[in-house]
């Protein structure tokens, strides 16, 4: 079983990246949300290098410390995506499936919609297609009402409110005090408030705009999500063109990597032997 720490070079970055798992096993890519890092994953990978695949985790832009660039819109969608693909072209990893929660998730689509080629399949946890996530805040209150904090993390002033009282909104949120470290260091949530920034002001709905998906997925949602609501997943079949899945958590909240490990892995597991 290996494990390896690697610090990749790319545009201009270092990612800080961790590699582990069985050697001769399919690779499996896990791309985290906002606003832990790739340590999100920490209680899954065991679980999924036990399944026989092996196993890549990335810092993205912004969190890794040598990845961190100060202009908004070096953080633009399509960046985040080359991220991925440039560090995985470094590492000569050809074909891999693909996990993305949250943020990670959007990346995850985009990768999948836009470079099949490179990937046997996708687990979106919480994040649905964006698509579907278009047409959800154009036909309801509910992921409108949902999303409203949006307008709060690409405020100037952002990072001083979240980072107030040792991050105690983000606590409040669900994220476990552990966790905080990384982002509440000086700079620590500039870059992964830039994503909201990059991508959630002008024109949105140009820059979120993803083609259908025609890899296997699954869409794996948790029915007590505050921030991501049941339409968004369910309608993200719409937009995969091969084999979909939706599994449902009952009682998770939005952090299902570190709510249930179990499950993620267990998805994982499923999705790499239909393949």
């Amino acid at each position: 079983m290996e494990s390896e720490h690697l610090k990749v070079e790319h545009d201009g970055l270092v990612f800080d990246v961790h590699r582990s798992g069985p050697p001769r096993g399919p690779w499996v890519v896990l791309l985290h949300g906002f606003p832990v890092n790739s340590s999100c994953y920490d209680a899954v990978l065991p679980r999924v290098h036990d399944a026989g695949l092996r196993t890549l985790t990335i810092d993205q832009r912004g969190y890794s410390p040598g990845a961190r660039p100060e202009a908004v819109e070096d953080y633009r969608l399509d960046k985040l995506v080359d991220d991925v693909l440039g560090v995985l072209g470094h590492l000569n990893i050809a074909y891999s499936m693909l996990v993305g929660h949250d943020w990670g998730g959007i990346v995850a689509w985009h990768l999948a919609a836009k470079h099949p080629e490179h990937f046997t399949g996708l687990v979106a946890i919480s994040t649905g297609h964006p698509s579907a996530m278009a047409a959800a805040l154009a036909e309801g209150d509910d992921q409108r009402t949902r999303s409203a904090y949006i307008k709060n993390f690409v405020a100037d002033g952002a990072e001083a409110v979240l980072s107030a009282r040792n991050g105690v909104m983000l606590r409040r949120a669900g994220v476990h005090a552990d966790e905080l470290g990384p982002i509440l260091a000086p700079d620590g949530l500039r870059g992964p408030l830039n994503w909201y920034r990059a991508n959630f002001t002008g024109d949105i709905a140009k820059t979120l705009a993803c083609p259908p998906v025609d890899v296997p997925t699954t869409m794996l949602w948790s029915d007590a999500d505050a921030a991501l609501g049941r339409e968004q997943a369910e309608m993200s079949g719409r937009f995969v063109y091969s084999d979909f899945r939706f599994s449902e958590l009952a009682g998770v909240d939005h952090w299902v990597p570190q709510r249930a490990p179990e499950a993620v892995a267990s998805e994982i597991a499923l999705r790499s032997a239909q393949f």
